[in-house]
Formats: C-alpha cells, sequence, structure tokens
C-alpha cells in the first residue's frame, strides 16, 4: 500500500532544503533581476456579482440544518481592491481591503458542496470590510532560467529564476499558495462549486471567511516545487476569530509538484498532505455521550485538543491549445468534526476546460466538472443520530448516499476586464441524503470586472 510521508518528516526535509538554498543563493550572480526597471507599486480592483435560483425538490422530511424544498433565491457581492509595493531587492508587500455581502440557500445548510465559492460562513446582506490579505513575500534566485510575469493582482511584474526560494507570511488564504489549478481553482472566473474549487477533504486552516495568518516556504527548482505551510486555526470551529497560538493550535500543509509536458503541452501533478492540530469534538464520543445520556449527539459538548490527517493528489493535462482536463481525489481520517471548510471526508473529482477558439470566442471558457463526495462511519452515524455538523443536520440519516455534483458554466469575456458567466448545477443526496434525494437543481450568472 501507497504510504504518504508525515506532514512533519516532509517539513524537515523542506526545511533543510531551504537552508541549502539560502547558504548556495549568496554566490549566485543570477538573482540580480530587472526589477529596476519595472514599477516598484500596483494597484488592482475586482468586484463580482453572483446570483443563483435553486429549483424546489421532493423531500419526505427535512430537520433544523437542511437544505429546505422549495424555491429560493441567493446572491453574493464582492468588492477588492490589491495594492502591491516593491520592498527591497526580491521583497514584496501585499494588501488587500475586501469586502462582502450575501444571501445563502437555506442559512449556508444541507450541502458539503456549497454552491457558491464567495460565500461566506459569516456574511449577510449588509456590505462588511476588512482585509482580505496582508503579507510580505521574499524571492531568493539562485539561477535556472529566467521567466517574466506580468503585472496582476498581487504580482507586479518582474522577473525570475526558474531555480528559487520563496517565502511567505502574513494573512491571506491557503488556495492562494497550494492546490493552484489552472482549470479548477478561482470562483470568481472558473466554477463555483465548493467541491471543485480545491480539494474537498483538506479542512484547511482558516476563519470564517476563509483567510487565516502563518507563512509559506516554497523551494522551485527548475520543474519541481516543494511548499510547506503553517497556519492558525478558528478558535472554534468556523468560527470569525484565529487562535493566535501557533505552537498549540495550528494548520500544517506540504505539497510537492511536478510540471511536465507531453507531446509538447502543459501539465502538473501535485500530491498535498496536511495536519491539523485543534480543539475540535469527535463524533464517537459525541455518539457515546448521547448514549449514556439520551438525547441526540452534540460534537461540540466533547472537543478537545485533537489531531485530523489527510491527503490529496490532482492531475490536469493540456490537451491542445484549448483544451484542458483536471481530476483530483482527497481524503481525511475526519473522525473529528469539520474545522474550517466543508463535510466531505472524501472525494473524487474531474471536469474539462475549452476555451472558444472554434466558434471566434478565444476568450470565452466551457467548463464541466464532477465531484462524488463521501462520509466516513463515524460521521454517518452522528448524523444518523440526529446529530448537528457545521452545515448538515437533516434530523437522521438513514439512507446514506455520496453527494454528488455536476456542474457545467460558460464564462463570456464582453470586453477586457469584464467577464459574465452562465451557470448549471445538479447535485444529488444533498447532504449525503438519499432520501431527500432530488436532484436539486440550481441556475446562476456571475458578473465579474477586473482592473
Amino acid at each position: 500500500m501507497l504510504r504518504f510521508p508525515s506532514v512533519r518528516t516532509c517539513l524537515s526535509v523542506l526545511s533543510a532544503a531551504c537552508l541549502h538554498a539560502l547558504v548556495q543563493a549568496a554566490d549566485v550572480s543570477s538573482t540580480q533581476d530587472d526589477a529596476s526597471n519595472a514599477p516598484w507599486w500596483n494597484a488592482h480592483a475586482q468586484s463580482t456579482y453572483v446570483w443563483q435560483h435553486k429549483n424546489g425538490f421532493n423531500a419526505p422530511y427535512s430537520g433544523p440544518q437542511s437544505l429546505m424544498p422549495g424555491d429560493e433565491d441567493g446572491y453574493t457581492l464582492s468588492v477588492t481592491a490589491y495594492f502591491g509595493a516593491r520592498l527591497w531587492h526580491g521583497a514584496e508587500l501585499y494588501a488587500d481591503p475586501e469586502g462582502v455581502q450575501g444571501k445563502p440557500f437555506s442559512e449556508l445548510h444541507g450541502l458539503a458542496g456549497i454552491n457558491n465559492g464567495e460565500i461566506q460562513k459569516n456574511g449577510g446582506p449588509v456590505m462588511r470590510f476588512y482585509w482580505a490579505r496582508a503579507f510580505i513575500r521574499q524571492t531568493i534566485g539562485m539561477g535556472g532560467e529566467r521567466n517574466k510575469v506580468d503585472d496582476d493582482a498581487n504580482q507586479l511584474a518582474g522577473s525570475y529564476d526558474s531555480r528559487r526560494l520563496v517565502l511567505t507570511v502574513g494573512k491571506l488564504t491557503q488556495t492562494d499558495m497550494f492546490e493552484k489549478s489552472a482549470y479548477a481553482n478561482d470562483p470568481r472566473s472558473q466554477f463555483f462549486n465548493w467541491a471543485m474549487i480545491t480539494h474537498g477533504a483538506w479542512d484547511y486552516a482558516a476563519d470564517a471567511r476563509a483567510y487565516s495568518v502563518g507563512g509559506t516556504a516554497e523551494l522551485y527548482w527548475d520543474d519541481w516545487a516543494f511548499r510547506m505551510g503553517r497556519y492558525m486555526e478558528p478558535q472554534i470551529a468556523n468560527g470569525n476569530y484565529l487562535d493566535y497560538n501557533l505552537t498549540r493550535h495550528h494548520g500544517d500543509t506540504f505539497e510537492i509538484e511536478h510540471d511536465h509536458t507531453l507531446a509538447g503541452l502543459p501539465g502538473s501533478v501535485r500530491i498535498m498532505t496536511f495536519r491539523n492540530l485543534a480543539y475540535a469534538g469527535s463524533y464517537r464520543d459525541a455518539i457515546n455521550a448521547a448514549q449514556a445520556t439520551g438525547g441526540a449527539p452534540d460534537v461540540t459538548s466533547v472537543r478537545k485538543d485533537a489531531v485530523k490527517r489527510g491527503y490529496g493528489i490532482s492531475v490536469e493535462q493540456a490537451l491542445s491549445d484549448d483544451v484542458g482536463v483536471f481530476a483530483r481525489a482527497s481524503k481525511a481520517d475526519d473522525k473529528v468534526e469539520e474545522y474550517a471548510f466543508t463535510e466531505i471526508d472524501d472525494i473524487v473529482s474531474a471536469g474539462v476546460s475549452l476555451k472558444g477558439s472554434a466558434w471566434r470566442r478565444g476568450d470565452d471558457t466551457i467548463g464541466l466538472a464532477y465531484a462524488s463526495s463521501g462520509l466516513n462511519q463515524d460521521h454517518r452515524d452522528y448524523l444518523a443520530a440526529g446529530g448537528l455538523g457545521g452545515f448538515l443536520g437533516d434530523g437522521k440519516l438513514t439512507h446514506y448516499g455520496r453527494e454528488q455534483v455536476l456542474e457545467l458554466y460558460y464564462n463570456a469575456q464582453l470586453r477586457r476586464g469584464v467577464n459574465f458567466t452562465l451557470d448549471a448545477q445538479q447535485i444529488v443526496n444533498p447532504g449525503y441524503n438519499a432520501d431527500r434525494r432530488g436532484p436539486v437543481n440550481i441556475f446562476g450568472g456571475r458578473m465579474h470586472l477586473a482592473f
């Protein structure tokens, strides 16, 4: 059986590699890039409006945290400013103030693959402003080929070595750093559903808005990349406030990426492992406590310091200049509650992305993807006994079924910086409940402005 190295082992290996890189970098003249000829600062902005409608579906019963069976409308509106500045050689500072408002379906209950990647756990119909990101990035070049990057949000124009060490410290979301898929990563331009935008079983450390504070070290060596990061967990599951004691509670992530070409077309393979240490409740402990006292189990009543581990693998490959495919699989030993992402214990997903060159719309994109998510036995038993999770709780789970999501979108560029997307999703067995099978049909649109 394939065994993945522990996160602690991976961190030790990458730490040694980073130290070696720092020593070697001292005498490498190629680290002197053309940054002096590029602008020392930049500013960008975006706004995204998502509107969705859910058709009603037949359900024999509903619980306190079910997806409601009637018709529903939901929306989100986000606005973000991106500011960047070059501090010294190789060092960049970025700060992103952001505001979000919205209305989810069913008060954000009843789905593991949540339908809108812009929705936040603590959102509401009033616009709330906050600092989404504020971080420093230091790049140390170590030779290899020179690669240019264009000016963009959280990216200053310049060039970098194909062999380099990159250190990032501050506030950001871990999906900025890990599992960066070319086809399924950004809900503002690609797929909407949470099951499509990253590893669904990766319970990555974050607050209720999906941001955290910590650091990532990345070592790039031509076609290879090695990443490790440690970030703050929320003080309580899905909470607004982070636990700043990084030695006691934290989320560690390690990823290896290899880029390649097949028949001259780019592709990549990424393998991730993660380990979370958080103040979390055990589903089995909650069930045992409920059996002793009567009533429904409550995972929040049995919280203690607990560890969750998991892993994921993803593959993506361009089949032509216009067609690309991707596939993901991830699994976690979710015997403790979902803490910061969503209630998915294992998932497989795959999809295809097609540019519109064939109909003379080369800047348009069609995406089609499918995801199948599942729960482990402890998690199933907890919901079957009437327990409530972070998102799920139909009151019972008599007939378990994997939650399945099929999503299709068309993203049209109306003009540079202005895109409109039509999206359709079909979800079978919402909340893993085959009695409330559905299907649930969701239709929506997205307007995205970027400057």
